[in-house]
């Protein structure tokens, strides 16, 4: 993880299918230097097809893949379900319990994203755990939590004093990217 000293990212872009691709570049490219991106698709072939243009960017962002990489020096991401094929390297996870939690820590995840935090246009009428349910999952794991489902950098603020380590979004980074495209 050269692109920034060793350290985990803080912030995080999750791909969506329901995103095209330009979108997602445009996103992609106004992330600060040092962020990650999990990648993700429901398809294969849309899978290479992001893949193919976002790997240039993983010189500046760390990226993480849900499915077959094959590709050296790109995280895996596991999901809530998954079993790491690989203990060296990155590995995300996901998480919405603590069951899930144990699983991430047994598979050798490196860091986690547990969610949702808030409501999310992504999982609409998912229930929500808010920030004090968030916390408790926080002090449940010793590895680093990323904080993920309706998140912004306004509610980054308000759920740090949990002791997530940063936060993830698709939308809240999308609609940001979007604001700030000259009209």
């Amino acid at each position: 993880m050269s692109r920034n000293n060793g350290k985990l990212p803080r912030l995080w872009f999750f791909t969506d299918d329901r995103l095209n691709v330009t979108d997602i570049l445009a996103v992609c490219l106004a992330l600060p230097r040092g962020s990650g991106v999990v990648v993700r698709a429901s398809s294969a072939i849309r899978l290479r097809l992001l893949l193919a243009q976002l790997r240039p960017l993983s010189r500046r962002l760390v990226l993480s893949v849900s499915g077959p990489s094959d590709g050296q020096g790109l995280g895996r991401h596991l999901g809530s379900r998954g079993r790491a094929q690989r203990r060296r390297g990155l590995v995300t996870a996901s998480a919405h319990s603590i069951p899930e939690l144990r699983r991430a820590e047994r598979a050798g995840a490196t860091l986690v994203f547990v969610s949702p935090v808030f409501a999310t246009r992504s999982h609409p009428g998912a229930r929500a755990m808010g920030p004090i349910r968030l916390a408790g999952l926080v002090r449940a794991t010793r590895l680093p939590v990323v904080a993920l489902g309706g998140m912004t950098e306004a509610r980054w603020r308000r759920v740090r004093p949990t002791g997530a380590y940063g936060w993830a979004a698709i939308g809240g980074l999308l609609d940001q990217k979007l604001m700030a495209v000259p009209r």
